[in-house]
């Protein structure tokens, strides 16, 4: 006997076969019990994921001869239909199939009784491959069909189907079968057939598949064929030249280590192995995503790519804000590969981009801003090494705490030792402060400022100003001065790292570029925007508004934080 396909074989014969799609089961199953059956079905959705043999489930259950389990697979019509010559469930492929001429055709023969069963059931495949005269000629009869006529329409585009087709059927919404569901019924499928499989492997199939259960049988006959009936991570990685999830989160590791050379080198093996780099930053993407999942929601059952133990491997003993800023760097490479003459190129920069990210995160926290209050007089900045910086967060209250290694350097023979540690409490910007600046804007720098800042587009892919301009790309300008800019954005995250960016001097820069003048930025989110405005505008009606602030770009780095955060909120212990 010929070999049948792993799709075509163990293709779902009762409702409790079928994979995923429970809701729509539980619906069909529950309109056979009542014995309220429409007229007329749409099945819509991805392919592969059951819509077609649903149709045929369906359609052998409402002509089982069963009074109990329906259908019972063991009834003449059952195994009539199970055979595939029910003469009352026909099934019609709408691509070959689609004219006028067919259609009449179909009309002229629904008006006669079905000869087995008690439902004649036409399942039409593809139905949006028909021609609008097509659907024309067929919208009366599936408006009044006669009373033992049932039809049930299949598509992968229900746009294209004419809405006065789908006014007149049932919609049923079909969508990608999970992996887990997926999984476990790959697992059933290679348990009958006899095969052995790696678990890892079963995974790899399934999300290869994206949600198609026959694309994944398909995967997996292609896959045997190649390693003699043996489902194995290393045959699926040689026929479709993919990466495995430990390999990426390794991958992701050498990055957190910054070990540059290791990552290279796994870069140029991916390549030779033929891997889509594009795919591999968007699998990148996803697992760093879900391990930031699990840190909020401490539940491994959300994650559909890592396993409980790859979770933990894949949080790189770093904090969730790094990993979202890793996140950050990846979608924006991703974006820019369009652009990209050389997509490896763009990879291993992006790569060394998070590493440089990474090591900033490291040894000099970017939540802090180091005041050296009082520094020995025989020790210079370059003897001190600052690292081993903890970041902490308590509502809206940030604690910061470095530690400063021990500094021994020999003076006239002596070993001097210091010790320093200094703690800073920040409980963001103070509103004093930032009112003041509000009082000091002027509507005429405003519109200065957003004119100019209309071209910051055409930094988003310099190599000098990139990183700045893609995190300013969704600012909206609350106020302008002279020396400064205040700046709105979505969410907490990013105003903080414009702020510490900003205190670093480093965004200064882009700013003369961008603006044509040197300018402090001020970042709040646009929830503490409105706020902000509503206490403005209460406080200039009872006029109690503070003094306009002056910025100076040069001032004292001590008193530019007693600014920023408020003299209350700062402690400095040396």
């Amino acid at each position: 006997m010929a070999y049948i396909a792993l799709y075509r074989k163990y293709r779902p014969t009762s409702f409790e076969d079928v994979a995923g799609q429970k809701h729509i089961v539980k619906t069909l199953q529950n309109a056979v019990l009542q014995n309220r059956i429409a007229h007329a079905y749409l099945f819509c959705g991805p392919r592969g994921t059951g819509k077609t043999s649903i149709a045929k489930i369906f359609a052998k259950a409402i002509n089982c001869e069963s009074k109990t389990v329906r259908p019972c697979g063991k009834c003449e019509s059952c195994i009539a239909a199970q055979q595939g010559n029910h003469p009352d469930i026909i099934e019609i492929d709408a691509a070959s199939n689609n004219g006028v001429d067919e259609v009449r055709d179909l009309i002229e023969k629904v008006k006669y009784a079905p000869l087995k069963g008690k439902y004649k059931v036409y399942i039409i495949d593809e139905v949006h491959m028909m021609t609008s005269g097509a659907f024309n000629a067929l919208l009366k009869t599936i408006e009044e069909p006669p009373a033992h006529v049932i039809f049930i329409f299949a598509t992968t585009e229900p746009h294209k189907v004419l809405p006065t087709i789908i006014s007149r059927c049932q919609q049923y919404d079909f969508t990608k079968i999970s992996i887990k569901d997926m999984m476990e019924r790959v697992k059933i499928i290679l348990e009958k057939e006899n095969i052995q499989y790696e678990e890892e492997a079963v995974r790899l199939v399934c999300q290869l598949a994206d949600g198609g259960m026959r694309d994944a049988l398909s995967i997996i006959d292609q896959v045997i064929a190649y390693s003699l009936d043996k489902l194995s991570c290393e045959a699926i990685n040689a026929i479709y030249g993919i990466v495995t999830v430990p390999e990426k989160i390794e991958l992701l590791q050498m990055v957190s280590d910054q070990d540059a050379k290791g990552c290279m080198k796994k870069i140029n093996e991916f390549v030779e192995r033929g891997i889509d780099i594009k795919r591999c930053t968007n699998d990148l993407i996803e697992i760093l995503k879900e391990s930031v999942i699990h840190d909020y929601s401490k539940d491994a059952s959300l994650c559909t790519i890592l396993n409980e133990s790859e979770i933990h491997a894949a949080k790189l003993q770093r904090s969730t804000k790094e990993r979202l800023q890793m996140i950050e760097e990846l979608i924006k490479t991703y974006d820019e590969y369009r652009f990209a003459s050389n997509i490896q190129s763009y990879f291993e920069v992006c790569l060394l981009n998070m590493m440089t990210t990474t090591d900033e995160n490291k040894n000099v926290s970017r939540e802090t801003l180091i005041i050296n209050k009082e520094k020995p007089t025989s020790i210079t900045n370059e003897n001190v090494n600052i690292e081993n910086i903890s970041l902490t967060k308590d509502d809206s209250l940030y604690t910061v705490a470095s530690e400063v290694k021990t500094v021994e350097k020999d003076i006239n023979e002596d070993t001097v030792k210091y010790k320093r540690a200094i703690k800073k409490e920040v409980k963001g910007l103070d509103h004093e402060y930032l009112l003041s600046l509000l009082v000091g804007a002027n509507k005429s720098y405003k519109h200065e400022d957003l004119t100019k800042i209309e071209n910051i587009a055409n930094y988003y892919l310099s190599p000098a100003w990139a990183r700045y301009a893609n995190l300013l790309r969704d600012i909206n300008v609350v106020a302008s001065g002279k020396e400064y800019i205040i700046v709105s954005v979505k969410n907490e995250a990013i105003a903080n790292e414009i702020n510490e960016i900003d205190a670093q001097g480093s965004l200064m820069d882009f700013m003369e570029v961008l603006l044509l003048k040197k300018k402090k930025v001020f970042a709040v989110t646009d929830e503490e925007q409105k706020q902000l405005i509503n206490e403005f505008i209460q406080r200039q009606r009872s006029h109690t508004l503070p003094e306009a602030a002056t910025v100076k770009l040069e001032e004292d780095s001590l008193e530019l934080v007693k600014n920023l955060f408020g003299e209350e909120n700062i402690e400095i212990k040396e």
